[in-house]
This record gives C-alpha cells, sequence and structure tokens, in this order.
C-alpha cells in the first residue's frame, strides 16, 4: 500500500497523533475497504458462490501496494474511490480469481462496511480513555468525598457542595458517554445488498440464500448482520452521530468547570501538564480543557450534517450518503482526540481544598443562609427570621464582617449553635453520601 502524504494537521492541535487521527487516515481507510472487498470473497467462497481459493487470492492480494493519492483522483470519476479501488484489485488478484473480486456489490456496500469498521476501530481507544478517565474521577471524587466548595448557580454562589461530588458527576457524564459508544459500537452493522438492496445480483451469482451471504459477509468483517440493507436507512450513521456528539459533550462539561474553576482568581483546581503562552512567561494555560471545549463547540454541528444525512431519498441516495463521509471522519477524530486529552487532564489534574474553603468566605458567611433561614425560622419565626438575615446580610458586605460575628451579637441568636449552623462544611447536604453512589456504579 502506497501511503498517502501525511495531513499535517496543523490547525488540529486536538486530534493530531492520537490513536483516533491514525485509525482515520486516509490509509486506515483504505485498508478498511480492502478488508471490506476480500471479506465479501471469502464469504461467497463459503457459501460455494466463488471457486476455492478465490478468497484467500483476494484477500492476499489486498495486502498488496495501492496509491491512495490516485485512488483519491481517479474518484472523482465515479463519486467514490470504491470504483478505481476495484480496478485496482482486480488487476492485482489476476485472471483466475480477478473476476470474484466486488461480485454482487455495489459501490455503496463497500463503502458503508467500510465506514463501519473504520468507526469500529477508531472506538476502541476512545474506550479506552474513557476507562482510563473514569479511573482518575473516581479516585479524585473519593479522595475529596468531603472536601467542601462553593456550589455555583447562574455563575453564583449558591450553597456549599463538596468536590467530590462535582467529580463524581463528571465521571457519570464519562461513564454514560462509554455505555452508549459500546453499544453503537456493538453494533455497527455490514452493508450488503447490491444494485437497488435487494441482493438480486448475489443469487444470479449462484448464492441460493442472500441473507446467509449476509450473514455470512458479516462474520468475516466482524461487524453485526443487518436485518435489511441500510442504503437509505441510515440508522447506524446517525447512532454514531449521537453518541459521538454526546461524547464530546459530556468531556466539554468536565473541561468547562475545570476552566471555570482554574481562572486566577477562583484556583481551585489546576492543570497537571499546563501550557505556556507565547508572550506572557507567568501564564499556565488550561490546553486541555481549552482543547475539550474546542471539540465539544464543533461536535454537535457535525453530528447535525449527519442527522440530515437521515433524509435519503430512494433506495440509494444521490449526496446524502457522500455527505457523511468527512463529518463522521471528523466527529471521530475530535471525540478521539478529546477522549485521548481527557486522560491526561483528569489523572494530572490538581485540586486545591484550601482555595476552596477560602472561596467559601467570599459571601462572609452568606453561603450558608438557606441553612440559617431554615433554623432560624424554628426558633424566631419566617418572617423574623428573613428580616434579621436581610439585614444581617447587608451589615456583612457594607461593614465587611462574618455573618457569624454578627449573629454573635444578636441577642435573638444567643441560644443557637453558631459554629455548627454557619460553617459551610457542616452544610453539604447528602453531598457524601451521593458520592458514594455515583461510586457504586462500574
Amino acid at each position: 500500500m502506497t501511503a498517502a502524504r501525511p495531513e499535517s494537521a496543523l490547525l488540529a492541535p486536538g486530534w493530531t497523533g492520537s490513536p483516533a487521527a491514525r485509525a482515520t487516515d486516509d490509509d486506515a481507510y483504505l485498508r478498511a475497504l480492502l478488508d471490506a472487498e476480500a471479506a465479501l470473497t471469502r464469504a461467497q467462497e463459503a457459501l460455494g458462490a466463488a471457486p476455492e481459493g478465490a478468497g484467500a487470492a483476494v484477500t492476499a492480494a489486498a495486502c498488496g501496494d495501492f496509491d491512495v493519492c490516485s485512488l483519491a483522483e481517479r474518484a472523482r470519476g465515479g463519486g467514490n474511490p470504491v470504483i478505481p479501488l476495484v480496478a485496482d484489485l482486480t488487476e492485482a488478484v489476476g485472471t483466475v480469481y480477478g473476476p470474484y473480486v466486488h461480485r454482487g456489490a455495489t459501490s455503496q456496500d463497500i463503502m458503508d462496511t467500510a465506514t463501519m469498521l473504520v468507526a469500529a476501530r477508531a472506538l476502541e481507544p476512545v474506550l479506552a480513555d474513557l476507562g482510563r478517565t473514569q479511573a482518575a474521577l473516581a479516585r479524585l471524587a473519593a479522595g475529596h468525598r468531603d472536601t467542601a466548595m462553593a456550589a455555583r448557580t447562574l455563575t453564583q454562589h449558591a450553597v456549599p457542595t463538596t468536590f467530590g461530588l462535582k467529580a463524581a458527576g463528571w465521571r457519570s457524564l464519562v461513564l454514560d458517554a462509554r455505555d452508549r459508544i459500546t453499544a453503537v459500537r456493538d453494533s455497527l452493522p455490514a452493508q450488503l445488498g447490491g444494485a437497488g438492496g435487494t441482493a438480486a445480483a448475489f443469487t444470479s451469482y449462484g448464492v441460493r440464500d442472500a441473507t446467509a451471504l449476509t450473514t455470512a459477509y458479516a462474520r468475516e468483517v466482524g461487524l453485526a448482520a443487518p436485518v435489511l440493507p441500510w442504503h437509505a436507512l441510515r440508522t447506524p450513521v446517525a447512532d454514531l452521530a449521537g453518541c459521538l456528539a454526546f461524547t464530546a459533550g459530556a468531556l466539554g462539561k468536565l473541561a468547562a468547570d475545570v476552566l471555570l474553576l482554574g481562572r486566577t482568581e477562583i484556583a481551585e483546581v489546576a492543570e497537571g501538564g499546563a501550557g505556556g503562552s507565547s508572550a506572557m512567561p507567568h501564564k499556565a494555560n488550561p490546553v486541555r480543557s481549552t482543547l475539550i471545549a474546542a471539540a465539544a463547540r464543533r461536535a454537535p454541528q457535525l453530528a447535525a450534517t449527519l442527522y440530515g444525512s437521515l433524509v435519503a431519498q430512494d433506495e440509494r441516495p444521490a449526496g446524502a450518503w457522500h455527505a457523511e463521509w468527512e463529518p463522521l471522519r471528523d466527529l471521530l477524530r475530535l471525540v478521539g482526540g478529546a477522549a485521548r486529552d481527557a486522560v491526561e487532564l483528569t489523572e494530572g489534574l490538581r485540586v486545591d481544598a484550601d482555595a476552596m474553603r477560602a472561596n467559601l468566605g467570599l459571601t462572609h458567611g452568606l453561603v450558608v443562609s438557606e441553612r440559617l433561614s431554615a433554623e432560624l425560622s424554628g426558633l424566631l419565626g419566617r418572617a423574623r427570621a428573613r428580616e434579621l438575615l436581610t439585614g444581617l446580610a447587608r451589615r456583612a458586605y457594607t461593614e465587611n464582617r462574618p455573618l457569624a460575628e454578627l449573629l454573635a451579637e444578636e441577642p435573638e441568636t444567643a441560644d443557637a449553635d453558631l459554629d455548627e449552623l454557619t460553617d459551610p462544611a457542616r452544610y453539604t447536604g447528602s453531598a457524601g453520601v451521593l458520592t458514594d453512589r455515583a461510586l457504586e456504579r462500574r
């Protein structure tokens, strides 16, 4: 196989050099196309529709040299790379077994099957990276089960929570992504329907049962056997779009939180391998989170294109099928890169519990006002408790004094356990229990 000129990926630092990039490059796609063609001949031979030795001959020829650049240029003639590849492969096989290359198939059979093979191969390293990410997040969640920090709602401090619960939430999304990808990967089907989805040509070439050929073909390529040819029924591609876009968004949520919590003025977390700045030596940029966030922003639009291809007319569509190839590859690469970066991000994430505790005091203790309102209502009545807390909240800011100190000066609260009531770390609700429960999931 003559390799194409390597893609530089100058503008794609998020996925360049990743396993997903290698699994989706032109050489990998060509390998999948050749695997699909060789498997078809082997399946026909197994059912007696090709002579003994045909499968081995085509398989051996498929391991030879094929010029990717030439195939790409000649693909313009028929609109896809399968047509020139069949010509080259037939020539490589030779006159004896050459007629059994691609026999009965249509270009979309091979292209769709190869696309599913590429996707299955690209998803394996993604799943491995998601496994490492969830393990790192499990360690963070367990290690910081009771590390109090401010929960933020609509960008503002709300009530105390724990970093353990936040990390457990990130992990839950990663596990959701893992489960979705696993289900889709296990269901990726081969494609075999012939010119119009009836498999008529296969029976003309001696296949007694076309459904048996589909089963044999799927077994040869290691994909699921479809119930129907899906030339114009694009569920497999839509399923890929959905699980990949979800995964990008799940990792994007993690990245977005790290970007927020890592701001200089917050500094509750930091990337372990932060990048530098070309102009400002003091900066340690959150590069991994930035690249994950970028992938998450692009993924939905790519998925939208793939969902749009569900509107595929007739038995084999013009344009809808062709529109899938590049967006799907881009999506596989983006998610593969994001999953790789998520491993580095989570395994190296630094957590500053002291900064979290200090930031809990930014509202002068008002972060526990919800608890105080409930507790003091029982002591003073709801109206008086609200009036007292509203006034003290105003004074806490204008006098720059802790709410606990102001409460201690009020005769009405002399009998209250203010140390207990005003300590944010003692008002994290069921965060610890929820974290424990989340960590039971495997």
